[in-house]
């Protein structure tokens, strides 16, 4: 999906964000700096901090409108079983490691190519200030765009009953805005920097998959809350949703490096679909670190 054209939508841009608390388009304002600094004091600890209220009320409205309109065509695929890497099995590994350790996941995604360009969700999502803010808050002199043009922008559904199990993200930075909260239950779970660049740790990994509850933090989140995450790095799950209407979670990633995208097996695995830019990402293979997806 190409990004919108260079029409000038500030004002559109702006009624979506609580603007007045989150001035993302005017980095010499003081209050920009203290949203920077209160973000970086959060990735320091644990990889993972929350803006309330991000979104404005209308923006809330907007954003889920367009969620609802495309929810039909949402993809639940057949297969309800994966590792956390979304891999295939490997039966040259002993049983019980890792990646042999398959699980439950019943959710579903509305994918980035339902979203025309004429969305409020792109339009935001393509907004160079808002990666900037994003860039500014990681720290990083400059971010892309995740360049997968089936899962850059997505939103994760999370049906009465069903659950995103234990997995790690193949994009470095993901930022999230939940739409609508689960009635009850549907809560996000994660286990900050389980893994590094490095190390995939599968020991580590292993005493969270046996239940091994130590580590894991629960983080309570509202519609309209921004979440910046390092999913690459820190295993993360939602658990199931116990209510009776969708969770709707709006996700937007971004990369350190041009280029990325997901593999053919762990878009299939959660998306139903490839397309040639898969299939040639696979030859090339863009990644920032050696780990499995």
């Amino acid at each position: 999906m190409s990004p919108p054209q260079n029409t000038d939508h500030t004002e559109l841009y702006r009624s979506l964000v609580d603007h007045a608390r989150y001035p993302i388009d005017r980095p010499q304002a003081p209050r920009f700096a203290e949203v920077i600094r209160h973000v970086r004091e959060e990735l320091a600890v644990d990889g993972c901090a929350v803006l309330d209220g991000f979104l404005s009320e209308a923006g809330v409205k907007q954003l889920l409108a367009e969620c609802r309109a495309r929810r039909a065509n949402a993809y639940f695929s057949p297969s309800t079983k994966t590792n956390v890497y979304f891999s295939s099995d490997d039966p040259a590994l002993p049983p019980g490691h890792p990646r042999r350790i398959f699980m439950e996941r019943s959710n579903g995604f509305i994918t980035s190519d339902l979203f025309g360009t004429e969305t409020s969700a792109r339009r935001l999502y393509y907004w160079p200030p808002l990666t900037a803010f994003v860039a500014a808050c990681l720290g990083k002199r400059s971010l892309y765009i995740y360049d997968d043009p089936v899962s850059n922008m997505i939103v994760n559904v999370g049906v009465p009953g069903s659950c995103f199990n234990w997995h790690f993200d193949t994009n470095e930075f993901t930022i999230t805005t939940l739409l609508q909260a689960a009635a009850s239950g549907g809560h996000f779970e994660y286990v900050p920097n389980l893994r590094d660049a490095h190390d995939e740790h599968y020991d580590e990994v292993k005493q969270v998959l046996d239940g091994d509850t130590a580590r894991v933090r629960r983080l309570p989140l509202r519609a309209g809350d921004l979440q910046l995450f390092l999913g690459r790095f820190s295993l993360h799950r939602v658990t199931e949703n116990t209510g009776a209407t969708d969770r709707l979670l709006l996700i937007m990633s971004f990369a350190g490096k041009p280029g990325m995208i997901g593999s053919v097996h762990r878009t299939r695995e959660l998306y139903g679909k490839v397309t040639a830019a898969h299939i040639e990402a696979e030859r090339r293979r863009v990644r920032s670190d050696a780990l499995m997806d």
